[in-house]
Formats: structure tokens, C-alpha cells, sequence
């Protein structure tokens, strides 16, 4: 076990790389979410923006889904919100007209299957729209 003063420099040098790496990845991700959203509110009706303020993204997505607007207080109870935001996220699916299956994956991967719901062929059906 290293302590600071056993690191060297270029290990240190290193370290600082690999930490500058992640942090780049993980902002990555934060953009591609926030552009399969913007797009995703725009396909909505919605306004695109509203994909990044703070809450009211959330708010607006409830309304996308056909969720009552003081759902958004439970994303703010520990472990309630995910259970909020499963529903929410299978829901958004049924709103484009996709099954259990793309919801899994808005799920697990939403800036991957976010792009894709937001740059594919899907059409907005409405609330709660039923899979034909």
C-alpha cells in the first residue's frame, strides 16, 4: 500500500491521466443523455431545452409519460425513486410505442437508447399509448 509521499511522479502523472480519462468519458455521457433528451422533448411536443434545467427535465417527462406532476417528490425518497424512475422509463417506451424489452435498455443504457429513441423512426403516440 502506496502513501503519497511513496507515489513518483510518474506514477502520479499516470493516476492524474487516468482520472482526467474518466471524467471525460463520464461527461461524454452526461451530453449524449442530454441530446437523446432534448431530442426525445422535442418528438414529444415538449420544448427541447427543458432537457437540461434541474427538475423541471423531470417534470416534463412525467408529463411526456402521463404521470401526475407530484410524482416528482418521489425522486427525492431513497429507494422509491427507483422504482419511480422503472416506471417512468417503461412507460416513456410505451409512449413511442416500444415494448418491455427497449425499456430494459432505457434502463441499463439510457444515453445509448436514449439516441436511439430520440434520432430513430419512432413517433410519439401519447400517454400511456398502447403497443399495437
Amino acid at each position: 500500500m502506496y502513501t503519497l509521499a511513496q507515489i513518483s511522479d510518474a506514477e502520479a502523472g499516470g493516476l492524474f491521466a487516468l482520472g482526467g480519462f474518466i471524467w471525460f468519458v463520464y461527461m461524454l455521457f452526461i451530453v449524449l443523455y442530454i441530446v437523446a433528451m432534448w431530442k426525445i422533448y422535442t418528438k414529444a411536443g415538449k420544448p427541447g431545452w427543458a432537457a437540461i434545467i434541474p427538475f423541471y427535465n423531470i417534470y416534463i417527462l412525467l408529463e411526456i409519460v402521463g404521470r401526475p406532476g407530484w410524482w416528482l417528490i418521489l425522486y427525492f425518497i431513497p429507494f422509491v425513486n427507483f422504482i419511480v424512475m422503472i416506471i417512468v422509463q417503461l412507460d416513456l417506451a410505451k409512449s413511442f410505442g416500444r415494448g418491455f424489452g427497449f425499456a430494459v435498455g432505457l434502463i441499463l443504457l439510457p444515453f445509448i437508447w436514449g439516441l436511439i429513441l430520440g434520432f430513430g423512426g419512432d413517433t410519439y403516440k401519447g400517454q400511456g399509448a398502447l403497443i399495437a
